[in-house]
């Protein structure tokens, strides 16, 4: 089971891009996209049906284009779950979930907090998120979390960490946060093949910071404990270029 994480920085402008060619050459069993910026019937579905995707699942903002998740499957899932049912939370179309025989998967995008508006209002989103999940986690124990969680977790997953340190995205509180988020029963999938520096999912637009590799990696594939043992690889894959950010892959075996 191959599945794809992929912050698309606006889906329209990804498929001008390539992102249909790219898409059913990798052929992911599932991917979850995130600020796809479209609503779905903004978008020709027959371009995802034609690549392989026939069940399409679009979670869009109440403000156009803006932020908005989604799910690609090449199989139906036993149900599809929009939002969280946090009213705080779902009016920017941030959280999907598809729940398939062996796990569900959920495609996530934390806000950013680019100011301190918006990072109150994410730190909020982030307490609510985690209590969300560990209800959860009570129905659904075998849970995968995909997705941009505008949080760089260790010194290791972002280039300048000490002129960073005051950034929102490296706050020690968002740190902290993904510090008790993975205690609480989850695994990050990459880490746990790959310990290698330099290993970044998200590059700025300015200062040519994608040609000189100066990223964060923000985006993750986060799995329950119990799914541990099924990965068989996790990868960035950096050489993709439809967005400011890059796809992320896991392979799970059952």
């Amino acid at each position: 089971m191959k599945i794809i994480s992929y912050n698309v920085n606006g889906i329209r402008a990804a498929v001008k891009k390539g992102f249909i060619d790219w898409l059913s050459e990798e052929s992911p069993d599932v991917i979850c996209l995130q600020e796809i910026k479209a609503l779905e019937e903004q978008l020709d579905l027959d371009l995802f049906i034609n690549a392989g995707y026939k069940y399409n699942y679009w979670f869009s903002a109440n403000k156009k284009g803006y932020s908005g998740v989604a799910i690609l499957s090449k199989t139906k899932p036993n149900h599809v779950e929009y939002g969280t049912g946090i009213e705080s939370m779902d009016f920017e179309g941030r959280n999907i979930r598809a729940d398939f025989d062996n796990f569900s998967v959920m495609s996530l995008y934390l806000p950013s907090g680019t100011n301190l508006l918006r990072l109150e209002h994410k730190l909020n989103y982030m307490n609510m998120f985690q209590d969300y999940i560990d209800k959860l986690k009570m129905s659904f124990d075998k849970l995968i979390i995909v997705g941009d969680y505008n949080i760089c977790h260790k010194s290791i997953d972002i280039h300048d960490p000490v002129r960073n340190k005051n950034v929102s995205g490296f706050l020690p509180i968002e740190r902290s946060w993904l510090d008790i988020f993975i205690s609480r029963g989850f695994v990050d999938s990459f880490r746990e093949i790959n310990n290698l520096p330099d290993m970044y999912s998200w590059w700025s637009y300015r200062a040519n910071s994608r040609q000189n590799n100066k990223g964060w990696r923000i985006d993750y594939a986060m799995l329950t404990q119990n799914l541990k043992n099924n990965i068989s690889d996790a990868k960035i894959l950096n050489v993709v270029k439809h967005s400011d950010h890059c796809p992320i892959l896991v392979e799970l075996k059952f």
